[in-house]
């Protein structure tokens, strides 16, 4: 037999993961500070939760990143699945406060050029970094690289709305449309870091997971 053994294939998947996750972090903490500063500026929420949600974008992936430094990642795949959850939690929170706060305060929002650039940037580069994270992670059979992906597809998703909702702003004073934009994607959040927690991201050791949730329920009858 020539080829190439598995394991040969899954170092080769987990360095590539590696990879991903580093620019993806190395570009959301530019992203970060620029959306945030514009944000603070322009008084508009929608921004400055598109920074703070690159924050948590940054510890998703970290998370990622230090699992697949593990000698065997497999078994650290249910807290690192946690801890996206968590930051997916997380962001939903930042992004309802902020836009529920936006909308009460009725915050005008000033036309930000630098915002408008910034998310423009992250509607191309972000689903990118996410096919390729996803891709990798399915071949590997990785519920957190499949998890961080989706994440980082709602980063994607989040400038798209914030996009939007700059533009609507600029153009026609809709200050609203930028608080509404930031609701919507909260929804997505939560919904994905509900799956990320069950561990149901599709992936191999999905199984393994739901197996040992299934003899926990035994165990609770038992008792």
């Amino acid at each position: 037999m020539t080829t190439a053994p598995p394991s040969v294939r899954v170092a080769i998947l987990q360095r590539r993961i590696r990879w991903i996750v580093a620019a993806t972090i190395a570009y959301n903490i530019v992203e970060a500070a620029i959306a945030i500063t514009a944000g603070s500026i322009a008084s508009s929420a929608a921004l400055i939760g598109f920074g703070l949600d690159s924050t948590i974008e940054v510890l998703s992936a970290a998370a990622v990143a230090w699992q697949f430094t593990r000698r065997d990642p497999e078994r650290w795949e249910k807290p690192t699945l946690r801890v996206i959850a968590i930051a997916f939690f997380a962001l939903a929170a930042f992004v309802i406060v902020s836009s529920v706060a936006a909308l009460i305060s009725r915050a005008e929002v000033d036309h930000s050029p630098v915002g408008i650039a910034v998310t423009a940037v992250s509607v191309v580069v972000m689903p990118l970094l996410s096919m390729a994270e996803r891709r990798a992670g399915r071949e590997l059979g990785s519920a957190t690289a499949i998890a961080d992906s989706k994440q980082t597809l709602i980063c994607a998703y989040l400038s798209a709305a914030v996009l939007i909702g700059l533009v609507l702003n600029s153009l026609y004073g809709w200050w609203w449309a930028d608080a509404i934009a930031g609701l919507v994607i909260a929804g997505f959040a939560v919904r994905e870091g509900l799956e990320a927690w069950r561990g149901d991201a599709c992936a191999t050791s999905v199984g393994m997971l739901l197996d040992g949730d299934d003899h926990d329920e035994h165990d609770h009858h038992h008792h």
